[in-house]
């Protein structure tokens, strides 16, 4: 599938193996977030147990992905800003976090298209939020 079609309607959940997919990349997503030491200052902003977090990132982007919005129905969706308020975001931060995605997109049998696609989707919504965390 080319570039130019993910974003459009339920490509992108698809392109990401729907539910399972995405469960998977969250899950190792918090994998790298727990081992690399660049990581260990976001890592320690989250409870020890990173059930519910895995769950929340799997049902947001699920829908953000353009798949189901469980997520809104069962967490009452706030929006990402609003979500991370209680938190210092700066770039480090942002740079950490986007390691961890980056390592765990990197593992994903996803199309390399796909891939290179949501490497550069994930830097809005991170930086969205560390512009937010200035203001708070």
């Amino acid at each position: 599938m080319s570039n130019d079609r993910y974003g459009y309607l339920d490509t992108s959940y698809k392109a990401a193996g729907e539910k399972q997919g995405i469960n998977k990349l969250c899950i190792d997503f918090y994998n790298f977030m727990g081992t690399l030491s660049e990581a260990k200052d976001i890592r320690a902003m989250h409870e020890d147990s990173l059930e519910v977090m895995t769950d929340k990132l799997t049902l947001f982007l699920c829908m953000w992905l353009g798949g189901p919005k469980d997520y809104k129905e069962k967490y009452n969706h706030l929006g990402m800003p609003m979500a991370h308020k209680h938190l210092v975001i700066n770039e480090g931060e942002v740079s950490a976090w986007l390691l961890c995605m980056d390592k765990a997109l990197d593992l994903q049998p996803f199309d390399q298209s796909f891939i290179d696609y949501l490497k550069v989707q994930f830097r809005f919504p991170a930086e969205m939020i560390r512009k937010h965390s200035l203001f708070e």
